[in-house]
C-alpha cells in the first residue's frame, strides 16, 4: 500500500528512459541540480540538451516538460488517494482480479524490463515488497497513459515505451489493472472512477498539456490539495513567461485612462488585459491591485506653476561650448545668458539629466558595444554624488544659486528601482539585490570581460549581450572576499530586454527601503524637484507581479514565476506602499520638494490620488495627439473630470521625453507642432519641454552621449513661432495650471455630430479667463461650443455629484443682453466682441482649418453705454475680429468727424477743395473748438508752404539746423507727413493733445501719409504718435525759450510718453531715437516759421541738442541742466 514516505521513482517527476538519460545528459543534470533548486532548472537543462542534440521532429520546451510534471503529480495523487482509501494494495489486487499473479512470470518480467529501461532514482531494494510493487505498478499505469497522450509527442523520445512493450507484456499488465479499476471505486469529489479520471483530461484536450491541466483546474480544483494547485498555477506562469511576446519597451500603446472598473486597476487605473487562451488565463495586471483612497499631497504655491525644460547635461554643455566658442564643461561655467534666456522664455524648472556619478561598468559595456566615446548611462549610477566631471557639488551649487536668482528651480533624477551594475551598494551590500545562487537558465555563459574596477569582485554580463543572441536576466558576481558566486538580476520592467548595466534592488528587505528613502532625502537637499525614474515598477502591485508573482496570475520577468509568493505572504514582508511611505516622510522632512513620478501602465491616477505624488507622467498626451487619436484623448480627459478633476492638474504633459523621438520628429515643425504645443502650454498640469525641442533639433540623444553627433542648426522660424505663440502662454501659467475651473466642451458641427478632432476647453483664475480651441487633423471644421462635459463635484458625505455648465457660466459671463464680452486671440492678436447673453444661451461659433488653433485671452465684460455704443459695434463687426475694439468703437462713434478730416487731408493736395473740406470739418466740431480754428490763416499758410521757393529756403534752413538728408529726406512721404503735421497742429490739437487717438483721426492721417489704405496698424499708430508729439511739441517750443521749451517738453505727459521717459533707480531716462526724430520735425516747423517771421523764430539747434543729450547719457534732469548752460553761453 502507498505510504507518505514512499520515495519518488523518477527524481524530477517525468518518466525518463535510460537511453534518454544518457543521450541528453539527464544524469549530469540531476547531479548538478542539487538540493533546494527548483525543478524547473532541471527541465531547462534537459530541454536545452535536447535542442542541442537535435534530431527530434519537435523541440520540447522547459515549460512543456514542467506542465507534464504537474500533470503527473496530480495523477499520482489520485492513484495514491484511491489506494490509501481502499486500505489494501489496490493495484496488486486489481492484477489478481484480472487473472494476473503479482508474483508470476508476466508481472516479474514486466517489472524487470521496466526497471532496466526506466532506471529508478531511488533504492527499490530498501522498500518492502508491497511498496515496491505498488510504486512500479503505479508508474507502469502512468507510462501507458502517456503512450495514449498526443500532447507529449514533442518529447516522446524521453519516455518512449515501445522497447518496453517489445521486451515484456507490460501492456497486458496495465490493461488488466485498468479493466478492473474501470469498475470502481469512484474518486471522492470528482465523481469518476480512477481510470475515467486519468483519461478525462486527455479526452478534453488531446493535443494540449495546458488544456488538460486547464480541464483539471476547472473540474477538480476542490478535490486537489492546495500544494498541487499552487504547483499547477506556477506551471502555467512558467508557460506564460516562455510564450510571451516581448515588446521594444516603454509605456506601451496609449490607452484611454479609465477609473473604477471591476477587475482592473480600481479607481486609479483601467481594466486589465483581456483573458488569455488558457483555462488559467487572467490578465498580467489583474489580481495585484491595492486598496485605493484619496490622499493627494498639497502643493506649495510654486509647484502648480512649474514649466520644465529638460537638458541632457553633458550634451548641453558641449553645445554651449560650440555656441560660445569656449570650453564649457562644468556646471558653474553655464553662462548667465543661457539662464536669462530660459527665464525670459517662461521656464521655471530645469531638469538636469545625468547629474550623478555614473557606473563605470555601464560605460565599458557601451564602449565595447561600439561607441568608444560613450559615457555611462545616466540611469546606471554608482552613487548619488554630483559627477566630478561636471565640477562636483561646488559647481552644482553655483549653478543652482544663479538659476534661482532668475526664478528657476533645478530638478534631478532619482533612480530607486536599481543601481548601476558596478555601484557602491553592489560592492558594499551585495545582499540588497534580487539574486540566486545559480544561473536561472542553463544556456547562460559568462566568459566576457570583468566589468569591475575593484579587484575584490568580478562582474560579468552574460555572453548573449556581446554576440546579440540573448538578453539574460542576471549577471554574475564572484566575490573573492567570501568565495561566493551570485547571480544578480538586472533592473527590468518586464516590457523588453533587461537593462544590462543595472542591478535590481530587493525591496522585500526593510533596510533597502529605508536606505533608498534616506537617499531621496539627500537628493531633496540638493534639488527641490525630483523625478523618480520608472516609479511604477516599485508600486506594490507591479513589484510583486515582476519579481514575486502570485501563482496563476503570471510573472512579468523570465524565471521569476518559480519565486512566486501569495498575496498575504508578500504583504507580510512588503507591508505598505513604498511610495506612500516616501511621500509621507518627505512631507515631514523635506516638505518643499516637488515629487514627480515617471509612471505608466494606467497608474497615473493611483500615483497622485493614493500614493500622493505631486505630479505623474501623462504619456497619452504625446502618443494620442501624435497619432491623432483625438477621440481617445478627449475621452481620457472626460474620464478624469468625471472621476476627480484634481488628477488633471497633476499630469506632466510632454511632446517628447528622453526615451522617445524628438518633438519635431513626431509632430513636424509646422501647424500640428504648434497646435499640440498650445495644448501643452494651456492644459492643466506641468508642461515639460524636451532638450532641443524649441530649437527644432532632430537628433535623439542617447543616455550615454557626451555630445550631439548631428551638426544641426537652430530652426529660427520655429523659435520665432514659440516667441509669438507659446512663450506668452507659458508666462501665464497660473491661469492654465489648475483644474478647479477647467471645462471641456464638445464641438458640435452643423449636422449635430460632435467633431472629436477639435479640442475646446476653458479655464479661469479670478478675473482672468482663457478659451482654447485646436483642430488636430488635416481637415477643416466649423461648429459651436456651448455646454461643458460633466465634472465630478464632491457632494455631502462621500457622495459625488456631476456638474455641467454652459460656456457662459464657465467664463463667469452675466446672462444679460446689455453686457458684452470682449477678448483677444493670441495668434492674430485680434480682438472680438460677443453679446454676453448670446454666449450664455447659444455658446460660441468657430471655424478651424487644418491644425489651426485659437487661444482667446484678456476677457473683459463691458456694460453697454446709454447710447448703445457696444451694441452698435457688435452688430457692425458681426463676429469679425479687429486689431482694437476701442479703435473700432471710436471709429464708429466719430464717423462724420473722421470722414470730414479725411477730406481735409486729401484736399491738401487739391487746394481748390480745401475751403469746403475745412468748412465741413469745422461743422462737425463742438462750437467752442470750431471757433478756435483760423480757417483763412490756415489757407494762407498752406498756400505759402506750397510755393517752391519757400520750400527750398525752408529746406536750407533745416539742413543748417543740423538735420541731414539721411535723417529727414524730403521725399513724397515726408512731404505728406509735413502737411499732415501742419493740419494736426491747426485742426486736431484744439480738440485735445491726443485727439488723433481719442477721436480716431489717426487712421485717415496714417493712410494719407503712407499713400495707401494704411493697413499697417503699427505704422499708422507710430505716425499718429509722431504727428501729435511734433505738433504739440512745436506749440510748447515756440512759446518758450530753448531751455524753457525743453523743460516744458519734459513736463508734458504726452511728450514724455512719446519719448519713453521712465524711472529706473530714481533716474529719469528718455529714448535717444525718439528724441532725435522729434528734434528733426521740430526743426522743420521752426524753419517754416522762421521764413514767416513768426516773432523772429530761432532755428532749433539740433546738432547741439543731440550732443548734449548724448553727454547727459539721456538722463532727463542732466540734459535739462546742460541745455540751460548752453543758453547761458549763447547769451
Amino acid at each position: 500500500m502507498p505510504s507518505s514516505s514512499l520515495p519518488e521513482y523518477f527524481p524530477f517527476t517525468i518518466q525518463l528512459t535510460a537511453r534518454a538519460q544518457e543521450q541528453f545528459g539527464a544524469e549530469a543534470s540531476l547531479f548538478q541540480q542539487g538540493a533546494g533548486y527548483p525543478p524547473i532548472l532541471f527541465y531547462r537543462r534537459l530541454a536545452s540538451n535536447m535542442a542541442r542534440a537535435g534530431g527530434a521532429p519537435a523541440v520540447a520546451t522547459a515549460a512543456q516538460l514542467n506542465l507534464y510534471a504537474s500533470l503527473l503529480r496530480i495523477y499520482r495523487h489520485l492513484v495514491d488517494g484511491v489506494a490509501k482509501g481502499e486500505q489494501r494494495s489496490l493495484l496488486a489486487d486489481a492484477l489478481q482480479q484480472a487473472g494476473l499473479d503479482p508474483a508470476g512470470r508476466q508481472v516479474g518480467q514486466t517489472f524487470a524490463a521496466f526497471e532496466g529501461l526506466f532506471p529508478p532514482g531511488c533504492d527499490l531494494a530498501a522498500l518492502g515488497e508491497e511498496q515496491r510493487a505498488y510504486l512500479v505498478l503505479r508508474e507502469l499505469l502512468l507510462l501507458n497513459l502517456a503512450a495514449h497522450n498526443r500532447a507529449v509527442d514533442p518529447f516522446r523520445v524521453l519516455l518512449d515505451d515501445r522497447q518496453l512493450a517489445d521486451a515484456a507484456p507490460y501492456r497486458q499488465v496495465v490493461a488488466g489493472i485498468e479493466q478492473v479499476l474501470a469498475k470502481g471505486p469512484v474518486l471522492p469529489g470528482i465523481g469518476l472512477t480512477l481510470v475515467e479520471a486519468l483519461h478525462a483530461p486527455l479526452a478534453a484536450a488531446p493535443d494540449s498539456l495546458a488544456g488538460q491541466l486547464g480541464y483539471i483546474r476547472e473540474q477538480w480544483a476542490e478535490a486537489l490539495p492546495p500544494e498541487l494547485l499552487e504547483s499547477l498555477l506556477t506551471a502555467f506562469d512558467i508557460l506564460d513567461e516562455e510564450q510571451r511576446q516581448w515588446s521594444d519597451g516603454g509605456a506601451g500603446p496609449a490607452e484611454v485612462l479609465q477609473f473604477g472598473l471591476p477587475g482592473g486597476a480600481g479607481p486609479g487605473g483601467s481594466l486589465g488585459a483581456a483573458t488569455d487562451s488558457f483555462y488559467h488565463g487572467a490578465g498580467h495586471h489583474a489580481g495585484y491591485d491595492q486598496p485605493e483612497y484619496e490622499a493627494f499631497s498639497a502643493d506649495a504655491d510654486w509647484m502648480s506653476n512649474v514649466v520644465m525644460m529638460a537638458k541632457m547635461t553633458h550634451v548641453w554643455l558641449d553645445q554651449l561650448s560650440k555656441n560660445y566658442a569656449r570650453p564649457i564643461t562644468r556646471l558653474d561655467q553655464v553662462p548667465d545668458a543661457e539662464l536669462d534666456r530660459l527665464a525670459a522664455w517662461g521656464f521655471t524648472g530645469l531638469w538636469l539629466i545625468g547629474l550623478w556619478e555614473r557606473s563605470s561598468a555601464s560605460q565599458r559595456i557601451k564602449q565595447l558595444c561600439g561607441n568608444p566615446e560613450a559615457h555611462a548611462s545616466a540611469y546606471s549610477l554608482y552613487d548619488y554624488t554630483i559627477a566630478a566631471d561636471l565640477g562636483g557639488e561646488p559647481a552644482f551649487l553655483n549653478l543652482k544659486q544663479r538659476a534661482w536668482q532668475r526664478g528657476i528651480r533645478l530638478a534631478s533624477d532619482m533612480v530607486p528601482n536599481h543601481t548601476g551594475l558596478f555601484s557602491r551598494w553592489v560592492l558594499e551590500h551585495p545582499d540588497w539585490f534580487i539574486q540566486t545562487n545559480y544561473a536561472p537558465f542553463p544556456t547562460y555563459q559568462f566568459n566576457g570581460e570583468d566589468l569591475s574596477p575593484d579587484p575584490s569582485v568580478t562582474l560579468q554580463i552574460e555572453d548573449g549581450y556581446w554576440n546579440k543572441q540573448d538578453a539574460a536576466v542576471v549577471f554574475r558576481m564572484i566575490d573573492r572576499r567570501d568565495g561566493r558566486t551570485r547571480y544578480i538580476y538586472h533592473g527590468n520592467d518586464g516590457t523588453s530586454i533587461p537593462w544590462n548595466d543595472t542591478a535590481q534592488l530587493n525591496y522585500l528587505i526593510p533596510q533597502v527601503r529605508e536606505t533608498v528613502i534616506q537617499t531621496i532625502l539627500h537628493v531633496a537637499r540638493l534639488t527641490p524637484i525630483i523625478r523618480f525614474d520608472a516609479a511604477m515598477t516599485l508600486a506594490k502591485k507591479h513589484y510583486q507581479r515582476l519579481w514575486y508573482p502570485q501563482r496563476g496570475l503570471g510573472g512579468g520577468i523570465p524565471s521569476r514565476a518559480e519565486h512566486a509568493m501569495g498575496r498575504d505572504e508578500f504583504d507580510a514582508v512588503f507591508p505598505v506602499e513604498f511610495w506612500r511611505e516616501v511621500v509621507d516622510r518627505m512631507a515631514q522632512e523635506a516638505p518643499d520638494t516637488l515629487l514627480l513620478a515617471e509612471a505608466f501602465w494606467m497608474m497615473e491616477g493611483y500615483f497622485v490620488r493614493t500614493l500622493g505624488m505631486h505630479r505623474v507622467y501623462n504619456s497619452a498626451f504625446m502618443n494620442m495627439l501624435k497619432q491623432e487619436e483625438n477621440a481617445k484623448y478627449r475621452q481620457t480627459i472626460k474620464n478624469v473630470l468625471e472621476f476627480n478633476p484634481e488628477i488633471l492638474k497633476r499630469f506632466v504633459n510632454f511632446m517628447n521625453n528622453p526615451d522617445e523621438k524628438t518633438a519635431v520628429e513626431q509632430f513636424g515643425a509646422q501647424g500640428k507642432y504648434f497646435g499640440a504645443c498650445v495644448l501643452l502650454s494651456t492644459m492643466p498640469g506641468l508642461p515639460m519641454f524636451g532638450h532641443g525641442q524649441i530649437e527644432g533639433f532632430h537628433e535623439k540623444y542617447g543616455m550615454e552621449y557626451r555630445k550631439a553627433y548631428w551638426n544641426e542648426s537652430v530652426d529660427q522660424g520655429l523659435v520665432r513661432g514659440h516667441e509669438l505663440w507659446i512663450f506668452p502662454l507659458l508666462k501665464r501659467r497660473r491661469l492654465f495650471s489648475g483644474s478647479e475651473n477647467f471645462a471641456l466642451y464638445d464641438f458640435y458641427c452643423h449636422d449635430g455630430s460632435v467633431d472629436e478632432n477639435v479640442f475646446a476647453y476653458s479655464n479661469r483664475l479670478g478675473e482672468q479667463r482663457a478659451l482654447v480651441l485646436y483642430n488636430n487633423r488635416y481637415g477643416s471644421s466649423s461648429g459651436w461650443i456651448k455646454m461643458a462635459t460633466p465634472v465630478a463635484v464632491k457632494g455631502s458625505g462621500d457622495t459625488t455629484e456631476f456638474y455641467t455648465g454652459s460656456l457662459g457660466q464657465a467664463l463667469a459671463v452675466p446672462d444679460d443682453p446689455r453686457c458684452f464680452l470682449a477678448f483677444r486671440e493670441i495668434s492674430t492678436q485680434h480682438e472680438y466682441l460677443r453679446n454676453a447673453a448670446e454666449i450664455c444661451q447659444r455658446g460660441m461659433y468657430a471655424e478651424l482649418s487644418e491644425y489651426e488653433f485659437h487661444v482667446f485671452l484678456d476677457f473683459r465684460v463691458l456694460e453697454d453705454t446709454p447710447d448703445g455704443e457696444w451694441a452698435a459695434l457688435c452688430g457692425y463687426l458681426a463676429g469679425r475680429g479687429v486689431a482694437s475694439l476701442e479703435e473700432e468703437r471710436i471709429q464708429l462713434l466719430n464717423q462724420p468727424l473722421i470722414g470730414a478730416f479725411g477730406e481735409c487731408l486729401q484736399a491738401l493736395q487739391q487746394p481748390h477743395l480745401l475751403e469746403t473740406a475745412l468748412q465741413n470739418y469745422c461743422a462737425e466740431l463742438p462750437l467752442v473748438v470750431a471757433a478756435e480754428i483760423d480757417q483763412p490763416g490756415l489757407m494762407a499758410s498752406l498756400a505759402e508752404a506750397h510755393q517752391p521757393a519757400v520750400t527750398a529756403k525752408a529746406l536750407r534752413l533745416l539742413r543748417r539746423s543740423g538735420v541731414s538728408r539721411k535723417v529727414l529726406p524730403l521725399d513724397q512721404k515726408n512731404r505728406r507727413q509735413a502737411l499732415a503735421l501742419f493740419l494736426t497742429r491747426l485742426l486736431v490739437l484744439p480738440l485735445s493733445d491726443d485727439a488723433l487717438r481719442e477721436y480716431g483721426l489717426g487712421r485717415p492721417l496714417g493712410s494719407f501719409v503712407a499713400g495707401t489704405d494704411g493697413d499697417d496698424r503699427q505704422a499708422r499708430i507710430w505716425l499718429g504718435e509722431l504727428c501729435s508729439a511734433a505738433a504739440l511739441g512745436w506749440e510748447i517750443w515756440s512759446a518758450e525759450t530753448a531751455t524753457g521749451g525743453l523743460v516744458q517738453l519734459f513736463d508734458n505727459q504726452f511728450i514724455c510718453s512719446f519719448l519713453l521717459v521712465h524711472d529706473d533707480g530714481g533716474t529719469l531716462w528718455f529714448n535717444k531715437e525718439r528724441f532725435e526724430e522729434l528734434l528733426a520735425w521740430l526743426a522743420l516747423q521752426a524753419a517754416f516759421a522762421h521764413l514767416q517771421d513768426e516773432q523772429q523764430m530761432a532755428l532749433v539747434p539740433v546738432t547741439e541738442l543731440k550732443a548734449l543729450a548724448a553727454a547727459a547719457g539721456y538722463r532727463v534732469r542732466t540734459f535739462v541742466k546742460l541745455a540751460a548752460g548752453l543758453q547761458e553761453g549763447d547769451a
